[in-house]
């Protein structure tokens, strides 16, 4: 027989204080459970919506190698064989 992980009061009593207001940790701590548990099943009861992660626009190599040939007159074919931490060093240098 499967364990039951939360009582249907306790899933009530989840969902009302989310809804009132309550922060996560709170929940967690009046339930006696811990704060990734509760959000696991706030999101399963459909009241919880997980924040959207900002998005990084990703810099290519070559167009940082670009920045770096266009201001040293150097190859860009070449720059992109560095490293892409050396090329972003070197950028900001050139952008300065």
């Amino acid at each position: 027989m499967k364990q039951v992980n939360y009582t249907e009061a306790q899933t009530a009593q989840a969902v009302q204080m989310f809804k009132d207001g309550a922060a996560i940790e709170v929940i967690a701590e009046a339930l006696g459970k811990t704060a990734k548990s509760i959000v696991a099943k706030l999101v399963r009861e459909g009241v919880y919506k997980a924040k959207a992660q900002a998005k990084t626009e990703t810099v290519r190599k070559a167009d940082m190698a670009k920045v770096i040939a266009d201001a040293t007159g150097a190859e860009a074919e070449d720059l992109e064989k560095l490293n892409k931490m050396t090329l972003t060093l070197l950028v900001a240098k050139f952008q300065a």
